[in-house]
């Protein structure tokens, strides 16, 4: 760790299509100076607009398979049996080794396998306030079929059975309380000791001693 009093967060956020976890993602990115939106890796060619290292980084299958045969990814996943993404270490390590706090957005099984590699993340389930607000949502998005919706709203069942692996849920009902719910998680878990040995040592020593 650098000069910087505390350790970065790793925060998780995960929850069913519909939920608002983007909206509340980005406005956790506008209140937190400094925060960062992890970047995944990713087999498939870059499309139009995208930039390397920004929206994700661009690799071939074959590094991939070695830097999941090496443990470099927290997370992986292949998507419909044809391109890969996943969570790199490093950059997630060297973020928070440098004191910036990184925002991780995935899927619950994602967010199991996070649990076991990477134990110190925070992991966050944001909730619906109930099933039928959640189907209203999806329709009400206008963006899929009603099969499409369906599945969804089925997947959606099978992500609940996840919640209670989680350190914190907060249910999306008025969504200017939700974000306030997590911020104040963030603010809480970056006061705990085990995130600030740079400033215990620097206390301790008394190096700043009048």
């Amino acid at each position: 760790m650098n000069n910087h009093q505390r350790e970065g967060l790793l925060l998780v956020v995960s929850g069913p299509a519909g939920v608002g976890k983007g909206t509340i993602d980005r406005a956790l990115l506008e209140r937190n100076a400094g925060m960062r939106l992890s970047v995944s890796a990713t087999t498939r060619p870059p499309r139009p607009g995208e930039i390397d290292g920004v929206h994700y980084f661009f690799i071939s299958e074959d590094r991939f398979r070695e830097m999941v045969d090496r443990g470099e990814f927290l997370e992986y996943v292949r998507v419909f049996n044809l391109h890969y993404y996943g969570t790199p270490r490093s950059f997630v390590e060297e973020e928070i080794a440098s004191g910036r706090d990184v925002l991780l957005e995935i899927d619950v099984q994602g967010a199991m396998r996070v649990r076991e590699t990477y134990p110190e993340a925070v992991l966050v389930f944001v909730a619906p306030p109930s099933m039928g607000k959640l189907k209203s949502r999806l329709i009400g998005r206008g963006t899929e079929t009603p099969e499409a919706v369906e599945r969804r709203f089925e997947t959606a069942f099978a992500e609940l059975a996840y919640m209670d692996k989680y350190d914190y849920i907060v249910v999306n009902d008025v969504l200017d309380v939700a974000i306030g719910h997590i911020q104040h998680i963030i603010d809480a878990e970056k006061c705990r000791s085990s995130r600030s040995g740079a400033l215990i040592n620097r206390l301790l020593e008394g190096k700043d001693r009048p």
